[in-house]
């Protein structure tokens, strides 16, 4: 065996279509793209979205709502996560760099402290916005709420 000898397996490699090489040839004359119309001249090409002439679906869909640019997305926090954070490393403050040393947030992320779970450890929570549920949450444990 040597590399002038390789050569496809028989029958993986087929030949391509040689269009429009005379009537003999069996794909001579319209070169297999029917009659006539837009779809069997060069050059044709569809418009996105386009039906044949019929409305096309994007069209045919009512627009409704808005996305505000100006709103704001906070990564959520909860009190349990919180917790389970302050009993595995006894943390008296939890703030922005502690939850991103966690992987709770990433660097640009604004915190939102969401009051699912309980809290039992008086602690320091700083953050870019709190529930009501979570502020009295924190407070009630003996804790303190710091916005940043």
């Amino acid at each position: 065996m040597n590399l002038s000898t390789l050569q496809p397996a028989a029958g993986s490699v087929k030949d391509r279509k040689r269009i429009g090489r005379g009537t003999g040839s069996g794909r001579g004359g319209t070169s297999t793209r029917g009659h006539k119309g837009a779809k069997s001249r060069s050059g044709y090409s569809k418009k996105a979205g386009f039906e044949g002439g019929q409305m096309p679906l994007q069209r045919r869909v009512p627009k409704f709502g808005f996305k505000n640019f100006n709103r704001v997305e906070f990564a959520g926090v909860n009190l349990d996560v919180i917790q389970s954070l302050i009993e595995r490393d006894n943390a008296t403050t939890v703030d922005f760099a502690y939850l991103k040393a966690h992987g709770l947030v990433s660097k640009n992320d604004k915190i939102k402290v969401l009051g699912r779970g309980e809290l039992n450890s008086s602690v320091e929570v700083h953050a870019h916005a709190f529930s009501k549920t979570a502020i009295t949450a924190i407070e009630n444990a003996g804790g303190k709420v710091v916005t940043l």
